[in-house]
């Protein structure tokens, strides 16, 4: 844990997007090796990979480098229409945290789905971290659940988050009460009450990014929910499609780490 949460934050920068499936979430990952060589310079706490990237980090010889969080679960509820059936799955069935061990991990992530009306894929991803959390526990690897409560498909097309505080306390309290280490947790549409994902979670919190926005208001809204009492964030597409990534880390560890207001932080970006 001490290796993710330096100096009490940890900025996760996550490029594990491959295993969606959904090409849209492949702009700005075509050279992993680039983005890899550009996250390290630019010094986030860790970098979330899949196991079959995973070596382009930990090949690596700096002592210094992010530290590593492996997601080992895949699923299809990210593409962008329905499938007839929805799932979740574990990588690696039989040994499901061989990988990170032997990439020397420090974290692993698995997914809590949520979604309207798919009780199976919910029952799926209970089985998974039942699974995981029996290995953890055995060699010693922190988990980091990622419960996601979404809105129905036809609202916007793809499941997309449903930022209602009461859903995700709910989901993150399930997670907590499954001995999750760590939570990666949807932010509430009202940044306010993400004090209450923080009270439910009794561990800590990182702050899921989701889809790429305006940078300006995802530094204010980070600050926002940093104040609340996160331990973080775990963002993907607002830095790697970024045009200055190590720009867009530098403003988050600021956030994270010394506590910058979100206009702090913009101002940290510009000056790049």
């Amino acid at each position: 844990m001490n290796r993710l949460f330096r100096q009490g934050g940890c900025l996760d920068v996550a490029i594990d997007h491959g295993v969606c499936n959904e090409p849209s979430f492949l702009i700005g990952l075509e050279d992993m090796a680039g983005v890899v060589d550009k996250l390290v310079e630019a010094g986030p706490d860790a970098i979330q990979m899949a196991y079959g990237q995973a070596d382009l980090l930990q090949a690596r010889p700096e002592r210094d480098k992010p530290a590593l969080v492996m997601r080992i679960d895949m699923g299809n509820p990210y593409n962008s229409t329905r499938h007839r059936s929805m799932w979740s799955q574990l990588q690696n069935h039989d040994e499901p945290i061989i990988g990170a061990l032997e990439m020397d991990a420090a974290c692993v992530v698995v997914n809590l789905f949520m979604l309207p009306d798919e009780p199976e894929l919910f029952r799926q991803c209970v089985e998974n971290i039942s699974r995981v959390r029996a290995d953890c526990h055995r060699y010693g690897m922190p988990l980091m659940i990622e419960p996601l409560v979404m809105l129905p498909n036809d609202i916007r097309g793809g499941y997309q988050v449903d930022g209602d505080a009461e859903k995700i306390v709910t989901l993150v309290r399930l997670a907590s009460e499954m001995g999750a280490d760590i939570i990666k947790a949807d932010p509430t549409s009202d940044p306010e009450d993400f004090h209450k994902v923080i009270e439910a979670a009794r561990c800590p919190v990182l702050v899921r990014g989701g889809g790429r926005e305006d940078l300006r208001v995802v530094l204010a809204k980070s600050a926002a929910l940093m104040a609340q009492g996160a331990n973080g964030m775990v963002y993907g597409r607002n830095i790697y499609q970024h045009d200055n990534p190590k720009a867009v880390v530098k403003a988050l560890m600021a956030i994270i780490h010394q506590r910058a207001s979100g206009e702090e932080a913009w101002d940290i970006y510009n000056r790049g």
